[in-house]
């Protein structure tokens, strides 16, 4: 039994981790996206939305069907909401009217939201070992960014930031309040219902930035990079999303996001418009570290366990 629990742990992290070194490349390849005249933040989303659904549905022909109860497609349109309409388009918007460095800091938020409200709502104890390997990994990702060359030469737009804002409460209501359902189906099973209601969601938002003329504008390079994003940055990736949440804690799923910025260095350096110093490799440091202390850090189950023992062997 632990055996089998340890190997679902090892494959939560392994998922987790690939999802968001994907999203991190994906910061430098969707600003790229964004960069070009012919894709707007509505197209993109919309692209993203209707490319992972067709793609979604088509993967899980090869999965036994799996029949989701009334009760639960509507908690799974309400994750479609929260974890994918509202996270993306505001993360979108966000990134074409903001700054990376900004968004790339906004982006380090994200384990202490999910922290509160998992503590809030999952009753998880905030333990000292899980706020420091918060802090030590947001510290990390904040340094990387705030030393980088991936700086902008203009600064944040305060929209813009408000959006990236909006879009790590969003996700981290998804981490937190949308586990259990989760939990309950095959990865493959929630996300087609997810980004079925996801592509309704986006398109009264999308049809008028989705004419033949815009197509006929995208370059070569635009179809490159948006199939990237569409493919690797939302299909892939929110297929390991869930394996994740199926055997990790919501706070441990969160603070994987403080790779991102790292990883879109090493982009920028690879492409050779970067160089990789002290700072990055003193960031990849404390963001690793921070992720294996909270990591260690015992859950509520874990500490009721360890109460409900002693007890047990003082009796």
């Amino acid at each position: 039994m632990i055996k089998v629990m340890e190997d679902k742990s090892v494959r939560g992290h392994t998922a987790i981790l690939t999802a968001q070194v994907i999203f991190g490349v994906n910061m430098v390849i969707g600003k790229l996206a964004l960069s070009s005249p012919a894709v707007s933040a509505n197209s993109l989303t919309f692209y993203r939305m209707v490319g992972a659904m067709v793609l979604m549905w088509l993967t899980s022909l090869f999965f036994p069907r799996e029949k989701v109860a009334r009760r639960d497609l509507l908690l799974l349109f309400l994750a479609s909401l929260f974890g994918v309409v509202l996270n993306q388009n505001l993360f979108i918007h966000g990134l074409a009217l903001t700054s990376s460095i900004n968004a790339g800091i906004i982006s380090t938020l994200s384990p202490f939201v999910t922290m509160a409200l998992a503590a809030l709502y999952l009753k998880e104890p905030i333990t000292w070992k899980k706020a420091v390997g918060v802090a030590l990994a947001m510290c990390g990702a904040s340094l990387l960014i705030l030393t980088s060359h991936l700086s902008s030469t203009r600064e944040g737009d305060p929209t813009g930031d408000l959006y990236c804002v909006l879009s790590v409460l969003s996700f981290a209501v998804y981490l937190t309040f949308f586990r259990d359902v989760v939990r309950r189906y095959r990865f493959v099973t929630v996300m087609k219902w997810m980004f079925t209601c996801a592509a309704i969601l986006s398109l009264p938002f999308s049809y008028r930035s989705l004419s033949p003329t815009v197509w006929q504008a995208m370059s070569g390079a635009d179809l490159l990079n948006v199939g990237f994003v569409v493919v690797f940055a939302t299909f892939v990736s929110y297929l390991l999303i869930p394996i994740g949440q199926q055997s990790l804690r919501p706070t441990v799923v969160s603070i994987y996001s403080n790779v991102q910025p790292l990883v879109a260095a090493i982009v920028v350096v690879a492409a050779g418009m970067g160089t990789f110093g002290w700072d990055k490799a003193g960031s990849a440091l404390l963001i690793f570290a921070g992720v294996y202390i909270t990591t260690i850090s015992k859950s509520r189950a874990q500490i009721e366990a360890q109460r409900a023992e002693k007890q047990k062997s003082e009796s």
